[in-house]
């Protein structure tokens, strides 16, 4: 059964590779093994050792004792090996969302943001009655979305009255236009 430093340090070195964007092939070709080595080193299965974790911090632009940090210093500790709530970042989907995050201009960051904030405030707070939740009303929420859409789509130079119109007067226009 794997110790869990190594499964915690494994860890680590998986979601420095999933940030560096490489494969295990190219971690395994830059550290001199196979990459089956790599997946049993990512996994715990098999431990790392003192001069491979050196290659392995060079070629992840880490230092070695990143490798350890958060780690439990002794057996009897109260904290498992592992990871704090901050590398939770290290997780795929994370590292995604942040490559991503930093493809987009500043400008519509800040419009992201703002609904990755929103979404979490609901998720966050679904069991509570609306009231209690300070939750706008479903018009509000919606025409508050419609802003932010319509000025998205202004800044890129699109034309919004058919998407912010009620569906009543698209559909006269769309009527009209077919006449």
């Amino acid at each position: 059964m794997p110790n869990m430093v190594d499964i915690a340090v494994g860890k680590r070195v998986k979601h420095l590779r999933w940030l560096n964007g490489m494969t295990q092939q190219q971690l395994a070709d830059k550290i001199g093994v196979k990459f089956q080595q790599v997946q049993k080193y990512e996994t715990g299965a098999n431990r790392i050792s003192a001069s491979r974790l050196f290659y392995l911090s060079a070629s992840l632009n880490v230092p070695v004792s990143f490798f350890f940090e958060g780690i439990a210093e002794a057996p009897g500790a109260k904290r498992t090996p592992g990871f704090s709530e901050a590398d939770n970042l290290y997780e795929r989907g994370s590292v995604e969302l942040l490559r991503a995050y930093q493809e987009i201009d500043e400008e519509m960051r800040s419009y992201f943001l703002d609904l990755l904030k929103a979404m979490a405030r609901r998720s966050g707070a679904a069991e509570l009655p609306r009231e209690k939740r300070g939750e706008k009303g479903e018009s509000e929420v919606k025409a508050e979305e419609e802003e932010k859409v319509e000025k998205v789509e202004k800044r890129q130079g699109r034309k919004t009255a058919t998407k912010t119109a009620p569906k009543s007067v698209r559909a006269n226009s769309d009527k009209a236009a077919d006449s």
